[in-house]
């Protein structure tokens, strides 16, 4: 069966800090759910794995998928790289009330301790107005003990170091680095294939059964960078109709189009799949070898490696999507 370009079920998260704007901002159908802190749009993550939602092949796991086409919807390099792992999780985060100041291990480290992907991410601000802030590191450097002491007296958000949050800001949070998202923010986050997270403080919130949530703070001191966060906020320019990268690690490149007029990507070059989302507008996707498909704010889809050359068409005078891939 030809591959094509692929949406995927969103898979709701319900936590003690969601709210509602992934239906009010980006039409999610929260299937009566309160308190919906994410929407999983693609994850090869074990116990939450992605489900194609369109096509010929809906119904099929992403799991499945990656067993059945191998190279041909991820490329042969990732395939080479992950095996039947896909590699990265894209999700939409609705922080109602501020998340837990938390950090993630690196690959090594969650190798070691939990068989595990390590977790670098970005965070790409949908709303925002610089009333709204995030935790990207340490304002200054720190060590463990200090860090311990200021969790004790009640005072660690002194160290932390806070961003004001405007709409079309772009994040890198590497593992190691501590970090939360506030109050206030809609965020698309693209990650490592990874759920492990450790909690450093969680305001002594307590769950629906008033228990304070469970903290991680023996396994988080020995994973933390301690050191002065120097690149907050990434720089980025953008130029209508043309990529404009946002990040480019070892783990993902993502890239903005503004576009106005059709954009012809040839994926097949880089033998990676890619990723679009779109976070402005709508446009549609054609090719030769599928039909076309519609693309709306707060829609994600998969386009397999094995495409080759696309367009993207604008369906507004302003359309913007994000593209993400593994160069």
């Amino acid at each position: 069966m030809s591959l094509y370009p692929l949406k995927f079920k969103p898979i709701l998260k319900e936590l003690i800090w969601g709210g509602r704007k992934l239906e009010t901002c980006l039409g999610k159908n929260l299937e009566g759910k309160t308190n919906i802190g994410e929407s999983w749009e693609l994850s090869g993550v074990s116990g939450n794995v992605s489900v194609v939602a369109n096509g010929n092949l809906a119904g099929n796991s992403l799991q499945e998928l990656v067993e059945i086409y191998m190279d041909e919807l991820v490329g042969e390099k990732i395939f080479t790289r992950f095996g039947k792992e896909f590699p990265l999780l894209v999700k939409f985060i609705d922080a109602n009330a501020d998340l837990s100041i938390q950090v993630h291990p690196n690959d090594l480290q969650a190798r070691k301790r939990h068989h595990a992907f390590g977790k670098t991410e970005i965070w790409y601000a949908l709303d925002g107005n610089g009333q709204v802030k995030l935790v990207n590191g340490f304002e200054r450097s720190t060590n463990r003990d200090e860090l311990l002491s200021k969790l004790n007296d009640g005072t660690l958000t002194e160290l932390l170091h806070y961003e004001s949050v405007q709409k079309g800001d772009v994040f890198f949070v590497p593992a190691n680095r501590v970090h939360t998202i506030c109050a206030g923010n809609l965020v698309l986050e693209i990650q490592q294939t990874s759920d492990v997270t450790y909690r450093v403080y969680d305001y002594k919130r307590k769950d629906a059964n008033g228990n304070e949530r469970e903290l991680h703070l023996d396994m988080a001191l020995d994973v933390i960078d301690y050191s002065k966060v120097n690149n907050p906020k990434q720089d980025y320019m953008v130029e209508a109709n043309k990529p404009s990268e946002l990040v480019h690690c070892e783990y993902f490149t993502a890239n903005v189009l503004q576009m106005n007029r059709k954009i012809i990507r040839d994926y097949y070059s880089f033998d990676s799949f890619a990723i679009c989302i779109c976070v402005e507008g709508a446009i549609t996707i054609d090719g030769d070898s599928f039909e076309p498909v519609e693309l709306k704010t707060g829609e994600t889809v998969l386009l397999p490696a094995s495409l080759g050359e696309i367009s993207y068409n604008p369906l507004s005078d302003k359309a913007r999507i994000i593209e993400v891939y593994i160069a």
